[in-house]
């Protein structure tokens, strides 16, 4: 029995764009994510966005199902409550003939959803297999929103580290090894990574871990590895003490910084 030869995201794709855009209720279809970065390897799943009369969302579903099945059966399918704040309707496909990695994250607007990630400086430059008309633009990055919404965030942050990180130390004081752990991922942590992606690379403030090897300098990068590892009880304790010293250093030189500087709205 000859071995069939596992998909590749070019033919899944094509096979989409040959089902989905003679489809008069689908307006756009493109892709985001490690494509439109370009950083596609061969762990990369498939990011793709679909803009789709309100009506016809469950309709464009069984479009997409239907194209894949002609490909392969499909292996696993997992569809996410709808999210009501970015209107957005969002499954993930995993094929049986193509590798475990090759998934299909499938997101679904329709023509009046507010945001549908195509801001070049946030989402990078993604890549439309169609865009019947030209409807879909990306609206300009608002500087003074985003300058507005860091100014925030670095408020709350603050507040929350100054109210809340000693509750890591508070548990490593009881003996509580994993509450402490688990704080200290949740509190510490955490706020380090969102405060060091204010300060390089703004517009993902919000992106936790993903995309940092590529937007944070090495060092930092190497430095934060470093601290997200930990050997026992008092290793925990002495990187605790690192990374909360970071903190400070971190919020006193974005202090320093033009808040508009550190926006890009210079």
């Amino acid at each position: 029995m000859v071995r069939q030869q596992r998909l590749t995201r070019d033919v899944i794709i094509q096979t989409l764009v040959d089902a989905l855009e003679p489809r008069s209720y689908i307006h756009a279809f493109w892709e985001g994510g490690a494509a439109a970065f370009n950083r596609i390897d061969e762990w990369s799943d498939i990011d793709l966005y679909l803009v789709v009369d309100d009506e016809k969302i469950d309709k464009a579903f069984l479009a997409v199902e239907t194209a894949l099945q002609s490909l392969s059966s499909i292996k696993q399918k997992y569809r996410m409550p709808k999210n009501p704040r970015l209107d957005l309707s969002q499954a993930f496909y995993r094929l049986e003939n193509a590798s475990e990695y090759l998934i299909i994250d499938l997101a679904i607007f329709n023509p009046s959803s507010p945001e549908k990630f195509i801001e070049p400086n946030v989402h990078g430059n993604v890549v439309f297999y169609f865009n019947k008309s030209n409807k879909i633009k990306p609206l300009p990055l608002d500087k003074d929103a985003l300058t507005a919404k860091l100014q925030e965030r670095l408020r709350r942050l603050r507040a929350k580290f100054d109210m809340f990180n000693n509750f890591v130390q508070k548990e490593i004081n009881r003996g509580n090894t994993l509450e402490a752990m688990d704080l200290y991922h949740a509190l510490t942590l955490s706020t380090l990574v969102e405060i060091l992606r204010i300060k390089y690379e703004p517009v993902h403030h919000d992106f936790k871990t993903r995309y940092i090897h590529y937007e944070l300098p090495s060092e930092a990068v190497g430095n934060l590895e470093h601290l997200f590892f930990v050997k026992d009880k008092i290793d925990l304790q002495r990187k605790y003490h690192k990374a909360s010293k970071w903190i400070r250093e971190v919020f006193s030189e974005i202090d320093q910084k033009d808040m508009e500087q550190l926006a890009g709205t210079s």
